[in-house]
């Protein structure tokens, strides 16, 4: 059992430290799961709403809550990232809260997350960070109503008609009055949580959520209101409706943000930089050509560093951001895209923004593929994606120097210049 650290906070001056109660209710957030059925590219937790991820949101509704300990259940691999979105959540309440790493199931991650409680601790939220915009307000209601040995799940009620069906056969109505939408965080009292949980890993049973498995262990869960808001993040189509609520609270688009270029009549110059570790699938994607029987570089599309350099550096000589803010992995649609799909669109960005490209440069380093044979060719295959601008490509070698001369990768410098149209 973990005992809390000390918890202090200064009172005007660094001479002048007050102690705060220490707070007895804790919060797992269960951010663990691959994302499966989102498809971006990356564990959904890391996926990007707009400027933040789906954690980040997660994350400031539960700071924005009553004071608790907070505990990140991270896929393995991701603590660092885990640990970045938790600090600038958090704030000054960094002490309150840390990252585990979580296990193959929820079940064993929210384990992890309980064997990581202090000792203070006497009643346990577990919160999805895929339900990224539930209101503090629902947090509190939750955390409020624990009492004795009752567990307490947020729910919504049931709108839609439902059915029983058999295979392609209606066979009778269900009384939705009977029925309610489950949503999180769910709150129980530590000890019996614990015990639950226990009883159910050694079981080897598999629950639907925490409720179902506290239930299982004979104790009563009573539901309180829930919030529209804290609906579940799985599908693009989610993702899509998450965005479009912060747009709405904010008065802003949902598409991903676009710095406004700064006033300017002259030609502009941006740079572009990209990089990507062989390690891929399939065949090689390089300067919008496929090279069969190379091994392809790995990357949230094709992996194609040239594409991509060139992008950053048309975006930058605009003003108009960065190539992760119009095609990371918050946008699954551009999963797997090829050079022209990225190129072409960045080319309707520049024109929506009034600029006009002038011409591209752009080398990459790398031992492989032989590049001078299909120059022409890639140069032509670019230009024609940004509308006819002169591209130019240069690769190079590094004499055995760095990750691309090792042969671990390849990286790409780019240089554009666009002009008001």
């Amino acid at each position: 059992m973990l005992r809390h650290p000390p918890f202090f906070v200064h009172a005007g001056n660094v001479n002048s430290v007050s102690m705060l109660p220490v707070p007895d209710t804790a919060i797992i957030v269960v951010a663990a799961g691959s994302g499966t059925r989102l498809d971006a590219g990356a564990p959904k937790a890391f996926v990007g709403i707009d400027s933040h991820s789906i954690l980040r949101h997660a994350l400031d509704g539960v700071f924005a809550a009553a004071p608790a300990q907070v505990i990140v259940v991270a896929p393995a691999g991701f603590e660092g990232d885990a640990e970045t979105e938790l600090r600038a959540a958090a704030g000054d309440r960094i002490d309150l809260a840390r990252v585990v790493t979580g296990g193959d199931t929820r079940q064993r991650s929210v384990a992890a997350g309980l064997k990581a409680l202090w000792g203070d601790i006497t009643r346990v939220l577990v919160h999805d960070a895929a339900r990224a915009l539930t209101p503090p307000e629902v947090i509190d209601a939750v955390a409020a109503a624990i009492a004795g040995e009752i567990g307490i799940l947020p729910t919504l009620p049931v709108v839609d008609t439902l059915k029983r069906v058999d295979g392609d056969a209606v066979v009778g109505p269900i009384d939705r009055s009977e029925l309610a939408a489950a949503q999180t965080p769910q709150g129980f009292p530590r000890a019996l949580l614990e015990a639950a949980y226990e009883a159910a890993l050694s079981s080897g049973v598999e629950y639907t959520d925490d409720a179902a498995l506290y239930a299982a262990a004979g104790h009563d869960v009573r539901q309180i209101p829930g919030s529209a808001r804290g609906f579940k993040i799985t599908t693009a189509a989610d993702l899509e409706r998450a965005r479009h609520l912060l747009a709405a609270d904010t008065g802003a688009s949902a598409e991903a943000p676009a710095a406004a270029p700064v006033p300017w009549s002259g030609p502009r110059v941006g740079l572009g930089t990209d990089v990507h570790a062989f390690g891929g699938d399939g065949d090689l994607w390089l300067a919008g050509l496929e090279w069969p029987g190379e091994p392809a570089l790995s990357g949230h599309s094709d992996g194609d560093a040239v594409a991509h350099a060139i992008v950053d550096a048309l975006l930058g000589a605009a003003g108009l951001g960065d190539i992760g803010e119009h095609f990371g992995t918050a946008h699954p649609e551009y999963a797997g895209a090829h050079a022209q799909v990225f190129l072409a669109r960045t080319r309707e960005l520049l024109e929506e923004a009034g600029f006009a490209i002038g011409n591209v440069s752009a080398q990459f380093q790398g031992n492989r593929p032989r590049f001078s044979a299909r120059r022409a060719e890639a140069e032509r295959v670019l230009s024609a994606a940004l509308g006819g601008a002169p591209v130019s490509i240069t690769a190079t070698t590094t004499d055995g120097l760095g990750f691309p001369g090792r042969g671990e990768g390849i990286a790409v410098t780019a240089i554009a210049m666009v002009h008001p149209r």
